[in-house]
């Protein structure tokens, strides 16, 4: 198992005119993905959702997984996020990484070419082994599920 506290290299190729992933800040956790949209902006209308392209395509070493999550900033001031957050990317698939954007503003929002639309965390992965047993031990919450542990 590789060394978690360094690094970790990730090959990527990209389309021509695509951005790689880059960190905004020195502290910022996840990479920034930017549309891959040569032919054009792309309006994503209120209530709808597309399929953006990032041009960028990777190969994660093994026992890692990429998660793509929504960025704050189009969420607050645009309503636009992700559907399935976070995303994620594991480490035998070679297609391109592409953003599922849902629009759950009021106005339509133009995505532009080149602009930042998600951003991705390189995760370890803990592999679970399934054991299955006869009954599970007991605990406090037992069966209570959503909600049950109130709001306070």
């Amino acid at each position: 198992m590789a060394d978690r506290s360094l690094p970790v290299n990730v090959k990527i190729t990209l389309k021509d005119g695509a951005k790689s992933p880059v960190f905004a800040t020195s502290g910022a956790a996840g990479a920034d993905l930017c549309a891959y949209l040569p032919d054009g902006d792309f309006t994503l209308l209120p209530g709808k959702r597309a399929l953006i392209p990032t041009g960028i395509f990777m190969a994660l070493p093994d026992g890692y997984e990429a998660q793509v999550r929504p960025r704050s900033g189009l969420a607050i001031k645009h309503g636009v996020t992700m559907v399935n957050t976070p995303g994620t990317i594991d480490s035998d698939y070679r297609g391109e990484l592409k953003v599922i954007m849902i629009n759950l503003g009021d106005e339509p929002f133009v995505v532009k070419h080149g602009e930042r639309v998600a951003q991705m965390i390189v995760s370890p992965v803990v592999k679970a082994n399934y054991v299955k047993v006869e009954a599970l031990d007991e605990t406090e919450r037992g069966e209570g599920g959503f909600g049950s542990t109130g709001v306070k």
